[in-house]
């Protein structure tokens, strides 16, 4: 016989159609838009349109007369002006001669398509009577790490996650930040090094920070911002130089320790400099075809640095740091973090050798991105 199931009064599980749910707040709805994107779902702005990811879309039957992609991608297309074009993330409303299906739609977003897809459009540029909810539209595409074009006011699109445009900001607000938690994690560099894992309600990525050497309040520590390079701090790759800075990191801190100071390693959850590991790996395939990193992203439709540096700020604060010596040959960085209330004492280089495959990267970081390297 089955297991004996307690009873359930007959309203169990019911709501009141007399009782209205209560409204989701600003930060659940950005966390539902941005989880209705990555699954292909539309979203629905206040007051604004509904839109379509074209990456993710699963409603196959949707068609619209206009989409939306970023300046970047629409000066591809010839249908931007200089003015737009400089700003690459920003959105571009395009109306087609015919009707967008996803079949047609895919090539507009994705350049790596350019090539297998070379006669597009005629299309035409139209301005954009929703501005605000264009641009939080672009932003969620790249926190869902998806290629930013959507299909606008699309028919057969199938139900969409409501979002408001000023959602955006409480979102991102870093108060939401606490310590999960924290214990002891001997590593190569130090068998005494401690790791504090940070979480937000609003937010699935985990960040960590690393503390080698005995806190003190006393001396500033050395601190590294080191942002998620999947194929570069695991996989060995030498296209960039994240996995060396990481290893060289760790050993200024150890020896900081040795002399009786101590260190702090921000392990930043923003792969490829804020944009997803899809997109940075998109990115890379258009480095192939002679792009450089910067072009590369301007090209997705993407800004070439999206890293949220006052969570950075916030995780020091959190461990009760005030002021630190910064280990980085990136100006913006230092910026960032005083900007955001940090208190940088030193700007402490950084800089490692290159290899053959990853010069022009550190080349374009500066000459375009204004790193201090010689």
């Amino acid at each position: 016989m089955g297991k004996t199931e307690r009873p359930y009064p007959a309203v169990y599980g019911v709501q009141s159609l007399n009782e209205a749910a209560p409204r989701p707040t600003p930060s659940r709805r950005v966390a539902q838009a941005v989880d209705a994107l990555r699954h292909g779902w539309p979203i629905a702005f206040a007051g604004g349109p509904v839109l379509l990811p074209v990456e993710t879309a699963i409603a196959k039957a949707a068609t619209s007369d206009r989409m939306l992609i970023s300046a970047a991608r629409a000066a591809t297309l010839k249908l931007a002006n200089q003015r737009e074009a400089a700003e690459p993330h920003a959105p571009v409303l395009i109306r087609g001669g015919e009707a967008f299906d996803l079949a047609s739609a895919r090539p507009i977003a994705d350049p790596a398509l350019d090539l297998a897809n070379p006669l597009k459009g005629p299309f035409k540029a139209e301005a954009i009577e929703w501005a605000g909810e264009a641009r939080a539209a672009m932003e969620l595409a790249r926190i869902a790490g998806i290629l930013p074009a959507f299909m606008v006011d699309p028919a057969s699109a199938g139900e969409a996650q409501a979002i408001e445009t000023g959602d955006l900001a409480e979102w991102a607000d870093t108060a939401n930040l606490t310590i999960a938690t924290r214990a002891r994690l001997p590593v190569a560099a130090s068998e005494t090094a401690e790791i504090v894992a940070f979480r937000s309600a609003d937010d699935m990525r985990e960040h960590v920070a690393l503390v080698i050497g005995r806190q003190t309040g006393d001396v500033a520590p050395l601190v590294r911002l080191h942002s998620e390079c999947l194929t570069g701090d695991i996989l060995g790759s030498l296209k960039c130089d994240c996995g060396p800075q990481l290893d060289a990191a760790l050993a200024a801190m150890a020896d900081e320790a040795s002399r009786g100071s101590w260190g702090v390693l921000l392990y930043m959850r923003q792969e490829g400099r804020g944009i997803g590991l899809v997109n940075k790996l998109r990115a890379y395939r258009l480095q192939d075809q002679g792009f450089d990193t910067v072009e590369a992203n301007e090209r997705l439709g993407l800004p070439d640095e999206a890293r949220d540096f006052a969570t950075a700020a916030r995780m020091l604060d959190l461990l009760g740091v005030r002021s630190i010596r910064l280990m980085t040959n990136n100006p913006r960085k230092v910026a960032a973090l005083e900007a955001a209330g940090m208190t940088v004492n030193e700007r402490v280089p950084h800089q490692l050798p290159d290899n053959p495959h990853n010069a022009r990267y550190l080349a374009t970081k500066r000459d375009k991105s204004g790193h201090l390297l010689e």
